[in-house]
């Protein structure tokens, strides 16, 4: 086979996609499987779990490389950073029973499908694997392994018209049902049991599992027994929280796998249909959508007729949302490609509610089966809640990498443990057990446990303030945002619109302006019937709903809609068409109603809808309205009045938002239904503009200020048209009155590959003083801006097309231009995504806040994206705020930096208590001593357990400080930090330790010697040598019967338990991110109480309680000298956490005489363009070279939709 099993044993699954994996093949060999059974019996099961944790291990000794055709065992690996390995089995599908004869092999719908390239002949199976829910079948033609479960991407429209039109037959869906599977997203409640082993197999319960042997075995049986408690309460926890995750998914998922629906079946060329439950759909399924609301149970692309859909369970929008039928385009472009952006109005998504459907001529609504099960929309939410993408972040990083460091520190004081105890001639299993023992001390059980109780706490405070979280783990990461894109429309400005004035234009000039709300109704007119029809409203549940713009727009007219069922219409054969009549209050109108006959729904990527109506006994119409430019574009020249450029910059520069209207009138005798978009938005008569006013919510003002005053920058990122845009984000204060804004105008040049950006400063343009854009400008004003400019006071503004251009063909300035950008206007959904990606790959971490629906993509990829929804948990964020306002960015902010700090301060603590405990156990093996059972269960449980679950009580500080903490632990303030104090704790145990044994009344053998040279000055010879006898005799029976109590013990043993006190005070930070330590009341009672528990232990003299904590009595003053020691402790860590740790312009001091920079990309480039006299330039135009940049290529890992869209052609 020469190198063929390497050359083919290794592919891409789901290329360029968002959950893109590598792909190996893999054969399993006997004779290595022999090999790992006996190793599994030999380890005693140790090896078999070495491979559970590490599936390649695994893969790697039981198998050999071979070919993906080849392969019974295939190993995946994730491609981002963390490189994750999982192990799948190769099954096989058998469709022998279905194909009997040669005839009824796949038909026509399979010629070219991934069905039949997929049966292997003459077997007739089908080799599949599963992952992540989703089934893969290999691909025999095309030697790669291909998903099923969705139709292929190749069809074109015409295609799927002609192709699955009317139905698959019998034999056509039963293959594609064996080979897909059943359409359901299924996701069974987890067993316990499964919960159960699957947490205690975790490393680090597998740690505590050999602790707790070990000390079983050293009769440490009441600390054993404890930690065995609490770690069966921690694994408890654990799996009640994971099946109540599993219960509520399970729920949320369940009512949409079962509903009865009719489908259309092919028999013999002749089509019937058949009611059948939900779970037997394949793609490419005929599916009849009847009257009333019904769920969706699959993806489907509607092929006839029209449909009113409820999408807010995927988007948390609640705005009804029309869905028009795929045209019939005889081009050879793939129907996605074809639609460009808009081809999601033409797909039904499952789990969304149809509320309505209107049939076309035909009868009936159609809609062809697109993806089923796992592969749907809403299989796709459910599996990113399933399989959460890992969130690279230091903190976890550097948690491992020092818990490996504390683990090389176990290792030397294992060798130092080994040597003393062996040169002392103790017994081979005791020095065992003692090495080991220090293993256990060193490395802190409860570090991980430690580390998410800030985190768990940190999410109740912000369910209270109505922010929900779906992911805690991208808590933290909130601490870290230094940049935030917001959506303007319902996130900075009031979700609704007012309507504020009417434009109109007769004969290409604007007429006086009409304004709202006025004493006298509007004249009737082309005007006045565009904004009766041009929309999408509907009646639901006796309201209008829709679009909070339309509907403002229509209630100025006082008409009604009157959605009984269908109306006849002249010409029109039996339509179901939306009429809108007089209502009582409307102004006399010389006509009974008019009919909307058919509509082309607003879409993003070409800003605009239109729709046909016909006066009941009149002539059909066309009617318009989008986007101003996009409109006068679409009208004829000689319509459109000369100064509509500076008539729509007065409005816009005040921050209205500006509508165009437009109408033509339409030939008789041509069905609505056969005209296409493009003929229809043609030739328009230009009628006017609409002016909305789109007020600032009450909060965007305040909290824009306070992001500003804490540097965290604020980016808009919206739909709307730029120069609005940029009003509003000057008057939200985004944009101080003093700078300037520069507009980026970037062009293909027509009839070549190349093009080119502009640089035009953006004027300040008053009402009463307008002056054009490229007026040029005195002087003064060119002065001023050169000013401006050469002190970093400027903003760049952009539309969503330049935008684009520069990522293809000038990418070398995307990040200068990210830089300084803030506005960034007419954006799509696929470039919002895409613009969160190019600011994290400059190093920001980056929020995103918007509302939920078009910006979904963009708050999937944010560090931490907010969405401002009523429901609980939108699937779409990782956040979700109740409270409709941006107020929840900067109250998550300081949560999120508090969360970080207490865990720093946990890591911290929990470091050094394993230090300071282990430091005094080496001091003790010195003298083959060590600390009593009592002594350690004091330590860990009353003090350090406690300490651990009521240190992170701590709340946020109210203000946000112009700076972050520190993202990760091996920072030089936090290692120093830590270094010093273990130093301080070092030299309190071995000063402790030694100077004990220069006391006069020291005694290496007689324990009870201090207290009886105390009492020697006080009585007289004869009792004192009765006590003494008394005492040496106590003294043999109590070394005999335990080997702990010595002075170094006691005095090593209060040391550093008093010591742990101490350094949970000093590492409890209070400002600036935390509130001050005294508003934890729980946590500084319970250090008082500790201290108290402790002070009495160092001056008690209660013998049965000393005997039971294996101390022994001393002298007064040696207690006092011990208290003396620990203040002096206590003095010297606070002072130096307060004066140098926390000594913000001390370390500030040490960057600059250093000359440390920071290594963020964005800070880089800042210190580069500082020194660039020519950025930006100014009124120049730039010329790109004719190569274009792929975009695949430079847009990020996933391939965008968006970039597809044929946007010069608009």
């Amino acid at each position: 086979m020469g190198e063929n099993p390497a050359k083919n044993h290794y592919a891409q699954l789901n290329q360029g996609e968002e959950n893109e994996m590598e792909i190996f093949g893999y054969k399993t060999q006997g004779c290595r499987k022999a090999l790992c059974i006996a190793g599994y019996i030999l380890s005693c099961g140790a090896l078999l779990l070495l491979f559970y944790w590490k599936p390649e291990w695994d893969v790697w000794a039981n198998c050999i490389r071979c070919s993906l055709e080849e392969a019974d065992i295939v190993l995946l690996r994730t491609t981002d950073e963390f490189r994750i390995y999982s192990r799948k089995t190769v099954t096989w599908i058998s469709v022998s029973a279905l194909i009997k004869s040669r005839l009824d092999y796949p038909g026509t719908a399979e010629e070219d499908s991934v069905f039949s390239k997929a049966i292997m002949k003459p077997s007739l199976q089908v080799k599949s694997i599963q992952v992540q829910r989703i089934r893969y079948v290999w691909n025999i033609y095309a030697k790669q392994f291909q998903k099923v479960g969705a139709l292929e991407d190749h069809h074109t429209c015409s295609a799927i018209h002609a192709k699955f039109g009317s139905g698959l037959t019998c034999n056509e869906r039963n293959v594609r049902k064996v080979i897909c599977g059943p359409n359901t997203i299924d996701v069974p409640v987890i067993p316990v049991w499964k919960l159960l082993i699957k947490e205690v197999l975790n490393p680090f319960y597998v740690f505590q599992l050999f602790s707790v042997c070990l000390w079983f075995a050293e009769d440490y049986m009441e600390y054993a027994t404890a930690i065995i408690i609490m770690s069966l309460l921690s694994i408890f926890l654990t799996v009640y929280d994971l099946r109540q995750q599993s219960v509520k998914l399970h729920r949320l998922v369940e009512s949409h796998n079962n509903i009865t629906v009719t489908v259309c079946r092919n028999k013999e060329g002749d089509s019937c249909f058949q009611e059948l439950e939900s779970h037997h759909l394949v793609p490419g399924d005929m599916l009849v959508l009847k009257e009333g609301k019904t769920l969706l149970p699959c993806d489907a692309i509607l092929i006839s007729g029209q449909c009113i859909v409820n999408e807010s369970m995927l988007t948390g929008e609640s705005i009804p949302v029309t869905k028009t039928h795929l045209p019939q385009a005889d081009n050879f472009k793939p129907w996605r490609m074809h639609c460009a952006e808009d081809y999601k109005k033409h797909v039904l998504f499952c789990g969304t509610e149809v509320i309505q459907t209107k049939a076309d001529d035909t009868g009936v609504v159609k809609a062809v089966v697109l993806r089923t099960g796992f592969n749907t929309a809403k299989g796709d939410l459910v599996r990113s809640i399933l399989y959460p993408k890992p969130m690279n972040f230091k903190l976890y990083r550097d948690a491992l990498r020092f818990l490996m460091c504390l683990i090389a520190f176990a290792a030397i004081g294992m060798i130092y443990t080994v040597c003393v105890f062996a040169l002392n001639g103790e017994e081979a299993g005791e020095v065992v057990k003692k090495s080991l023992d220090v293993i256990t001390i060193a490395v802190p059980p409860a570090l991980p446990a430690a580390l998410t109780t800030g985190i768990i706490y940190t999410q109740r405070r912000l369910k209270k303030k109505g922010i929900f979280c779906i992911s805690p783990q991208r808590i933290n990461m909130c601490g870290q945002l230094n940049l935030i894109c917001f959506d303007k429309t319902g996130t900075l400005t009031e979700d609704g619109l007012d309507l504020w004035g009417l434009l109109p234009c007769e004969r290409d000039c604007f007429q006086d302006i009409h304004s709202f709300p006025a004493d006298h109704s509007l004249p009737w007119g082309p005007v006045f019937r565009a904004m009766a029809v041009c929309h999408s409203l509907i009646v639901w549940e006796g309201k209008i709903q829709g679009d909070p713009l339309d509907v403002k727009m229509f209630e100025a007219t006082n008409w009604v809609i009157d959605d009984s069922s269908g109306h006849k219409i002249e010409g029109q054969g039996s339509t179901h068409a939306t009429v809108v009549r007089p209502g009582p209050k409307a102004s006399s109108a010389p006509v009974e109603g008019v009919a909307i006959l058919h509509q082309f729904p607003f879409s993003s990527a070409l800003q605009r809808m239109s729709v046909i109506a016909q006066e009941i006994g009149g002539e059909q119409q066309v009617f318009t309205k989008g986007a101003p430019e996009m409109v006068a574009m679409l009208c004829r020249a000689e319509t459109v009045p000369l100064n509509f450029e500076s008539k729509l910059l007065l409005y816009t520069a005040q921050g209205f938002r500006v509508i165009g209207l437009a109408c033509k009138s339409l030939q008789a005798g041509k069905q609505s239904t056969d005209l296409t978009r493009e003929e229809v938005e043609s030739d328009l008569t230009f009628l006017g503009l609409l002016i909305m006013e789109n007020r600032l919510k009450r909060e965007t003002k305040p909290v824009l200020e306070e992001l500003s005053a804490a540097r965290i920058r604020s980016v808009m990122v919206t739909g709307d048209n730029i120069q609005t845009a940029v009003t509003v984000a000057k008057n939200a204060g985004m944009i101080s009155a003093t700078n300037r804004v520069i507009l980026v105008e970037a062009n293909k040049i027509p009839g070549s590959f190349s093009a080119s950006i502009t640089w035009k400063p953006l004027e300040e343009n008053k009402t009463e003083d307008y002056r054009g854009l490229q007026d040029d400008s005195p002087p003064t004003t060119e002065r001023r801006i050169r000013l401006a400019l050469a002190s970093g006071q400027y903003h760049f503004a952009m539309s969503g097309k330049s935008y684009q251009i520069v990522a293809q063909h000038f990418r070398h300035l995307l990040p200068k231009l990210l830089l300084n950008g803030t506005v960034f206007a007419r954006m799509s959904p696929g470039q919002k995504s895409s613009l969160v990606e190019e600011f994290q790959k400059l190093d920001y971490f980056v929020g995103m806040c918007g509302d939920g629906a078009n910006d979904c993509g963009a708050l999937k990829v944010a560090h931490a994206g907010i969405s401002l929804s009523e429901q609980e948990a939108s699937v779409a964020s990782p956040f979700t705020s109740r409270t409709p306002s941006i107020a929840c960015v900067p109250e998550l902010i300081r949560e999120g930096r508090a969360a970080l700090v207490t865990s720093f301060c946990m890591f911290k603590y929990m470091a050094l208590y394993s230090t300071i405990q282990y430091l005094g156990v080496l001091l003790l093996y010195w003298q083959l001593n060590a600390f009593g059972n009592y002594q350690f269960l004091f330590q860990d449980l009353a003090i350090t357990t406690v300490i651990g679950v009521t240190m992170s009580f701590t709340g946020a500080y109210p203000k946000l400080v112009p700076y972050r903490p520190p993202s990760q632990l091996i920072s030089p303030p936090l290692l120093l930090s830590v270094v010093l104090n273990i130093l301080f704790s070092l030299s309190l145990q071995v000063f402790g330790f030694v100077v004990v044994q220069e006391q006069p009344w020291y005694s290496k053998t007689d324990i009870y010697s201090a207290c009886l040279s105390v009492n020697n000055h006080m009585e007289n010879s004869s009792s004192i040598s009765s006590l003494g006898l008394h005492g040496m005799r106590d003294g043999a029976h109590g070394q005999t019967d335990n080997g702990y109590k010595s002075y170094e013990n006691t005095t090593v043993w209060l040391l550093s338990t008093i010591n742990c006190l101490i350094v949970a005070l000093v590492f409890s930070k209070g400002r600036p991110f935390r509130q001050p330590i005294y508003t934890n009341y729980v946590f500084i009672l319970v250090l008082i109480g500790q201290l108290g528990i402790c002070l009495f232990l160092v001056f008690a003299d209660i013998d049965d309680l000393y005997s039971k904590m294996d101390l022994v009595c001393t002298p007064t003053t040696w207690r006092i000298s011990m208290v003396i020691m620990l203040a002096v402790t206590l003095a010297a860590s606070f002072l130096v956490e307060e004066a140098v740790i926390e000594n913000r312009p001390l370390w500030l001091l040490l960057k600059k005489t250093f000359r440390y920079h920071s290594k963020s990309h964005y800070k880089r480039l800042q210190r580069v363009l500082e020194q660039d006299s020519a950025w930006p330039p100014l009124n120049e135009t730039f010329f790109s070279d004719s190569v274009a940049i792929s975009v695949e290529g430079s847009m990020g890992g996933h391939s965008n939709p968006t970039f597809d869209s044929n946007e010069d052609a608009l």
